[in-house]
C-alpha cells in the first residue's frame, strides 16, 4: 500500500508507501529538520515563495533556467488541469504548475522524510485539501494501485533520480494503467540525451535548433520498448541536463 496524503530534488528509493488526508493545520514532522536547503517558485500565485527539500541521494530541484523554459512551453496549458508530479522530490514542478492554474496536482515522493517535508510546503503554501494528494511510494507501483475510475492526467513531469533509470518502467505503467491519453503532455528530464533513453525512430521532421537559447524543436516518433510510440513537442539541453515535452500517440499506432 501507499501513504497518501491529500490537502522534480528527488528522493532515494523506498520499499513500502501509505495513505491519509491532507493536514493543513498543525502539521508536525521531524522531516522539516532536514530541509537544508529551498528552492524557490518561479512565477504565478505562489511567485517567489520558497520550498524546502532534504539532503538525500539524487535528490535534486530542476534548475531554476530549465524550469523557466519548460513553463513556456506549457504556457496556456495549465489551467484547470490535472497534474500528475512523478519522483516528486522538492515538488517545485507540481506546485509550480499549481501556481500557475492546475486544478490538482498529485504528488508521489518515495523518500519518507522528503514526503514529510511536501506535506510542509503544501501547508505553508494553504493549499486547499483538493489542490494536492502526496503519496509514499515508488511512482511505478503506486500508479498501478490508483482507483481505476480516476480520470487520466493532463500533464505529468517524469524526472526520476538519474541512476535509477526509472523513466521507462513510469512512461509503461502509466499507458498499461490508462494514467495518460493521446492528449497528455510528458516532461522528461535526464542527464542524458532523451533518443538514448527512449530510441528515437526515423522521422521526416526537421530539427530547429535555437543555439542561443540551448533549445532544439523537433518532431520524432520516439519508441519505448517496441510497444509505445511518443512524439516530442520540445526539447531542451540546459547544461548537462536534457529535457523534453512528449504526447503519446496512442495504442492504434504501437509496434
Amino acid at each position: 500500500m501507499a501513504k497518501n496524503t491529500s490537502t522534480r530534488s528527488k528522493g532515494a528509493s523506498s520499499k513500502s508507501s501509505h495513505t491519509k488526508g491532507v493536514q493543513t493545520k498543525g502539521f508536525q514532522t521531524k522531516g522539516a529538520q532536514n530541509a537544508i536547503s529551498q528552492v524557490r517558485i518561479i512565477a504565478g500565485q505562489f511567485k517567489r515563495r520558497q520550498l524546502g527539500f532534504i539532503e538525500a541521494e539524487g535528490l535534486r530541484p530542476t534548475p531554476d533556467r530549465l524550469r523557466e523554459t519548460v513553463f513556456n512551453w506549457l504556457t496556456g496549458k495549465l489551467y484547470e488541469t490535472r497534474v500528475l508530479d512523478c519522483c516528486a522530490g522538492s515538488g517545485v514542478l507540481g506546485f509550480e504548475a499549481l501556481s500557475r492554474g492546475a486544478n490538482h496536482c498529485v504528488f508521489i515522493e518515495a523518500n519518507a522524510k522528503q514526503s514529510e517535508q511536501l506535506l510542509i510546503s503544501a501547508q505553508s503554501l494553504k493549499l486547499e485539501a483538493t489542490k494536492a494528494q502526496i503519496i509514499t511510494g515508488q511512482a511505478q507501483h503506486v500508479l498501478t494501485q490508483m482507483p481505476e475510475h480516476q480520470p487520466a492526467f493532463d500533464v505529468v513531469f517524469i524526472d526520476p533520480p538519474y541512476h535509477l533509470n526509472l523513466w521507462l518502467p513510469i512512461l509503461n505503467t502509466l499507458i498499461d494503467h490508462h494514467r495518460i491519453t493521446t492528449t497528455t503532455l510528458l516532461y522528461i528530464e535526464a542527464d542524458q540525451p532523451l533518443e538514448q533513453i527512449l530510441t528515437l525512430a526515423d522521422s521526416d521532421s526537421p530539427s530547429d535548433t535555437d543555439t542561443e537559447n540551448h533549445q532544439t524543436h523537433f518532431n520524432p516518433s520516439i519508441n519505448v520498448g517496441h510497444s509505445h510510440q511518443f512524439i516530442c513537442l520540445k526539447s531542451a539541453k540546459v547544461g548537462q541536463v536534457y529535457a523534453g515535452v512528449f504526447q503519446w500517440l496512442g495504442s492504434d499506432v504501437a509496434s
